[in-house]
């Protein structure tokens, strides 16, 4: 069952319109939450985030275990749960550049990181 929802995962975040929240620690087990976009799905196994030089980013080099919450725009608790573990970041523009869904104006300068993470599991928003 985990296979069949990883590899409907880039159909889903694709036709999905909801709100994401990306959860993160560093090594001392500080917790840090931020708002995150849809990840752009690698293959069944690897999804990636474009991360800015900031809390979460740093958190995921001490600690690579992370969750992504994703709730969608509809009435009820729908949804997912993704459990990850970083694997690699890339930091070449062209390749970020590739990845972008759309331009982010003057932020595009500050420094960004392509973070791959492997799908360590997937479960429903709400139970399992």
């Amino acid at each position: 069952m985990i296979g069949e929802v990883k590899m409907n995962l880039a159909e889903y975040f694709e036709k999905a319109d909801g709100i994401g929240v990306l959860a993160t620690s560093d090594k001392s087990g500080n917790v840090d939450i931020a708002m995150y976009a849809t990840p752009h799905v690698v293959d069944e196994n690897t999804i990636a985030f474009i991360m800015r030089d900031r809390l979460s980013h740093n958190n995921v080099l001490t600690n690579p275990k992370a969750a992504y919450l994703f709730k969608e725009n509809i009435a009820g608790y729908h949804g997912k749960r993704l459990y990850l573990t970083m694997i690699s970041e890339e930091t070449d523009p062209s390749k970020i550049a590739q990845v972008r869904r759309k331009a982010h104006g003057d932020n595009d300068q500050e420094k960004q990181f392509l973070v791959n993470f492997r799908i360590d599991s997937v479960r429903p928003l709400v139970g399992d």
